[in-house]
């Protein structure tokens, strides 16, 4: 049978007869069975493999169909997950329900059993699809690869020029946080209230009277000013000083006391 018929060609030379020692394991032939992702996908395959319309599935038929196939998957030692069998339960109930007959009262008011895994099946091919066509697009390193091309380049800053305008406004800025920031120190002043006391006296003796605002320097400012006026009351105080006025309105005058004069 065999003897004009070449069965394979090992290291170059042909065979043409079964060795008779030949032993083939049990597991060495397997079925390869195609991928589903789960049983709405097997169950969508056998519809769309004999063109079933989803909204009329022959729920009897796709039932023995199913049953058959995951039994084959059984026979090739795969591992069913529950949800293949949870949906091969969901069928024969379907299925039994489509057998059961119905009065005639309410044959138009219930719901057909297959709505529920017609929407499912509907809704599921249409992810399906949409991941097929995303699956589609390019990808960065399946489809291509980024090219990189080092490009050295020297940035040269380019500044505006300034206008005074700008500087005046820069500087208003400056002063306005500046005015956040502002403190006020006491400071002692140099001239006190005795040492003006001895410099009215001393003015006091050289002249019969003096006009009252002759008395002060207001260049000095407004400290020494408050001094020199305390110096006048404490002179007036002691008694060593009196104010005229000739009537009213008319200038005041701080003249010497006549036991302070004489001396």
């Amino acid at each position: 049978m065999y003897n004009n018929t070449i069965l394979a060609t090992l290291f170059g030379q042909e065979v043409s007869d079964i060795p008779s020692d030949l032993f083939i394991p049990p597991d060495a032939l397997t079925v390869v069975l195609q991928h589903f992702e789960g049983p709405l996908d097997l169950l969508l395959y056998l519809i769309r493999k004999q063109n079933i319309d989803i909204l009329d599935i022959p729920v009897a038929k796709i039932t023995e169909q199913y049953l058959s196939y995951i039994t084959e998957m059984e026979h090739s030692q795969i591992d069913l997950a529950a949800e293949y069998l949870l949906m091969a339960s969901v069928l024969i109930e379907i299925k039994s329900r489509c057998l059961l007959p119905k009065p005639p009262a309410v044959e138009n008011e219930e719901e057909d059993p297959r709505a529920e895994l017609a929407r499912r099946l509907i809704e599921y091919e249409q992810m399906k699809n949409a991941a097929l066509q995303l699956a589609a697009l390019p990808q960065a390193g399946r489809d291509f690869l980024w090219a990189k091309l080092p490009v050295a380049q020297t940035v040269v800053n380019h500044y505006p020029n300034v206008e005074i305008a700008d500087l005046q406004q820069a500087w208003l800025h400056i002063l306005a946080r500046a005015k956040n920031f502002k403190q006020h120190t006491v400071q002692s002043e140099a001239v006190s209230v005795r040492f003006q006391m001895s410099h009215i006296l001393r003015c006091l003796q050289t002249n019969t009277a003096v006009r009252f605002e002759k008395l002060f320097d207001i260049k000095q400012g407004i400290a020494v000013a408050v001094t020199t006026f305390i110096a006048v009351l404490e002179l007036l105080k002691e008694g060593l000083a009196k104010v005229e006025q000739q009537d009213a309105f008319a200038p005041i005058f701080v003249s010497p006391v006549a036991s302070i004069q004489a001396a």
